[in-house]
């Protein structure tokens, strides 16, 4: 249904990034001739032209994922080396995230923290034994390197890699489409991490994703990745997909949007990240804002990041003011769409934490109409992580 005359639609996912330069001067990845030729529809995502569907669409997409597997260009996010004797010590005085403690091989999500407490981003370490491996987000790749090199760079050496690629295999036959080309992979944990060959290509495989589902993330040559992707795309279980399916299937699995459900104004505890703080650096500090964001363990944050189920099918989509019933304005939607696997609208957005509790009566104000959902518990749908 288009919006009322003279009232502009709710942006999109993919627009919340979307600048003039954007238009003007899009990058691309690796992979955009291969996009291109599967048909599919580019628009503008972080500076870079991205599929955001193919000819199927994103409900068939999404539904294809959490049935069996599909392939996600993930390459314009940021990749990096940090590299020295002191990185893992280093990285702390930038995040909450225990890395001094991460074994070889494994990998863990984690936030760096400006001094009020709040996200400046999030992203995944990795330690490879002799360094540790980087990937944050494309529209803060650029800013999260400088305040690295800035904050660090004295300590630990930041190396960029550049002429990179990244892809992401994920839904439940993933493991099986991936152990025919590399048979040890099978068998990897969620969160951990390989260096395989695909063929004659080198690959840097974690097991991780941000789907909900089971899956892996590869790092590859920019050259190598056409031909790794078309090896994988000849599998029988395995679509191509883009950013409108990767948006609705991590709503649903309840996970973080950087700029939309989390920024530089929320804090960990704020956005239930609480699990992101390493039992030592709850103890011992030592990261921006860290008194902000333990006093809030200890003592409550104001507000928190809960699920929104709204009744009837109108989605409540990014900035719709949330009320109580009695009409007093007490939150805002940051994240909404329709769940295809949940098979009607959920969101995600901030309360004040006396409304958190779910099932707790709300009134969603959509084209300035109250429309009745509740709080509802995250995630949507149970993520679906290999750990045994």
């Amino acid at each position: 249904m288009p919006p009322p005359a003279g009232r502009k639609a709710p942006p999109q996912f993919w627009e919340t990034y979307v600048t003039d330069a954007d238009a003007r001067d899009l990058k691309t990845t690796p992979l955009d001739a291969l996009h291109r030729e599967r048909g599919a529809k580019m628009v503008p995502f972080a500076g870079y032209a991205m599929p955001v569907h193919y000819q199927g669409g994103i409900i068939k997409e999404h539904l294809h994922t959490r049935a069996q597997a599909s392939l996600f260009d993930v390459s314009h996010m940021g990749q990096a080396h940090l590299l020295g004797d002191d990185a893992a010590a280093a990285l702390e005085t930038l995040v909450p995230g225990d890395i001094a403690g991460l074994g070889k091989g494994k990998s863990r999500y984690t936030v760096l923290t400006n001094d009020k407490g709040g996200i400046i981003d999030d992203l995944m370490v990795t330690n490879c034994g002799t360094h540790f491996f980087i990937v944050v987000n494309a529209a803060c790749k650029k800013r999260d390197f400088a305040h690295i090199r800035k904050s660090i760079g004295k300590r630990a050496k930041l190396k960029v890699l550049r002429d990179r690629a990244l892809i992401a295999l994920q839904g439940p036959a993933a493991a099986a489409v991936l152990w025919r080309f590399v048979p040890a992979a099978r068998h990897m944990m969620f969160m951990t991490a390989e260096t395989f060959k695909l063929g004659d290509i080198a690959c840097f495989v974690t097991r991780s994703g941000y789907t909900g589902e089971d899956g892996y993330e590869i790092s590859l040559a920019a050259k190598d990745a056409e031909n790794v992707v078309r090896l994988l795309l000849g599998e029988v279980e395995v679509m191509a997909a883009g950013l409108g399916a990767r948006d609705s299937l991590r709503l649903e699995a309840g996970l973080c949007l950087y700029g939309s459900d989390i920024d530089a104004g929320t804090t960990p505890v704020e956005a239930g990240l609480e699990w992101v703080i390493g039992k030592r650096r709850r103890e011992q500090g030592g990261f921006p804002g860290a008194d902000i964001i333990l006093g809030q363990l200890k003592g409550g944050a104001p507000r928190r990041r809960v699920g929104l189920r709204p009744d009837g099918k109108a989605p409540a989509r990014a900035h719709t003011p949330i009320q109580d019933k009695d009409g007093n304005l007490i939150g805002e939607v940051t994240s909404g769409g329709y769940g295809p696997t949940v098979g009607g609208p959920i969101a995600m957005g901030y309360v004040k934490t006396a409304f958190a509790a779910p099932d707790t009566p709300v009134n969603l104000m959509v084209r300035d109409k109250a429309l009745p959902g509740r709080v509802a518990k995250l995630p949507f749908v149970a993520q679906r992580y290999f750990n045994t």
